[in-house]
């Protein structure tokens, strides 16, 4: 099962509608990057979703040339590619590939973690510790854009607790790759209660300062996270 995922479902265009940008405050391509990536880490924009220029320059209101400087650098990472026929859209990943980026997420976040403990004081944890409630607390309500936007939060903390703002950036890439399989997953309701508890063991871990127990945890949890994911693509509709 080596082929891409869906690849023999037709083209289509992107399933919603992108917000307009407000005013700048950072570069004008990196906020349309920021925005193009949390429409595909969303859905908004699902794997196989053909990109049409002149549709996003008119959602985002920027113009066409920088547009494409932004979706030139999301192409060169992987998350936009473009068909034999030229056309520009949201890359599908193929199983194998998928596997690889799990195996890589975890043994990233393995890192993250060991390094947190050795970095973070006691307020990173506790601040950390409040972020795994908010996590738990979103799995619990079974919202996944909810459940998104806390499980950043949370690697966020732990990265910024570890002082490795280079694994965060290829983290976020990794999951990028494999956002229509992570929402897949989420939506599963034996996932979301199988990462409470992953949520609550990594934690425990962290609070002794066990850095063997919490590497393991990373690790499972993300070995995990490809198991369910993989299956509800298995289980997807046809």
């Amino acid at each position: 099962m080596d082929k891409a995922v869906r690849e023999s479902k037709p083209e289509k265009s992107g399933a919603g509608r992108l917000a307009a940008l407000q005013e700048p405050q950072v570069s004008l391509r990196s906020r349309i990057i920021e925005a193009l990536r949390r429409a595909i880490e969303t859905g908004v924009l699902e794997p196989g979703a053909r990109l049409i220029e002149r549709e996003l320059c008119e959602q985002l209101k920027v113009s066409r040339t920088s547009l494409r400087e932004a979706l030139g650098e999301l192409q060169a990472e992987g998350i936009l590619s473009y068909s034999p026929t030229r056309r520009l859209s949201v890359s599908v990943i193929s199983r194998a590939d998928a596997e690889n980026a799990y195996r890589i997420r975890g043994t990233l976040e393995a890192l993250i973690v060991e390094q947190f403990i050795a970095q973070a004081n006691q307020d990173d944890v506790a601040a950390l510790t409040d972020e795994g409630e908010n996590l738990k607390a979103a799995y619990r309500s079974g919202d996944v854009d909810r459940m998104l936007i806390a499980k950043r939060a949370f690697y966020d903390r732990i990265c910024s607790g570890a002082q490795n703002a280079i694994a965060f950036d290829i983290i976020n890439r990794l999951v990028l790759r494999t956002s229509g399989l992570r929402r897949r997953s989420l939506q599963r309701l034996e996932r979301q209660a199988q990462s409470i508890k992953e949520v609550d063991i990594l934690l425990a871990a962290i609070a002794r300062r066990d850095v063997e127990a919490a590497r393991q945890a990373a690790l499972t949890n993300v070995a995990n996270s490809a198991k369910s994911a993989l299956l509800a693509e298995e289980q997807a509709p046809a």
